[in-house]
């Protein structure tokens, strides 16, 4: 009886040599395309730009709701 080819794969992977592990991580690595420098700083101002503006965003929906609560509360008071 065969038990699930899965098990059998697992098993052969934890029974790899360290050194197999090493030289393995070591080729993945190196097909990994590292982003220039150019790309990383363009993307980190891109972050800093979107979250700025979404913090704009919710002020500005924080002031609305704020002032239109006001108001509601305002013609009760």
């Amino acid at each position: 009886m065969r038990l699930n080819p899965c098990n059998e794969k697992t098993s052969q992977m934890a029974m790899s040599n360290p050194l197999q592990f090493i030289q393995q991580v070591r080729t993945e690595v190196s097909k990994v395309i590292w982003p220039t420098r150019r790309e990383v700083l363009l993307t980190t101002v891109m972050v800093f730009i979107m979250a700025a503006l979404t913090a704009v965003f919710f002020s500005l929906v924080d002031l609305a709701i704020r002032g239109g609560l006001n108001g509601i509360l305002g013609i009760f008071a």
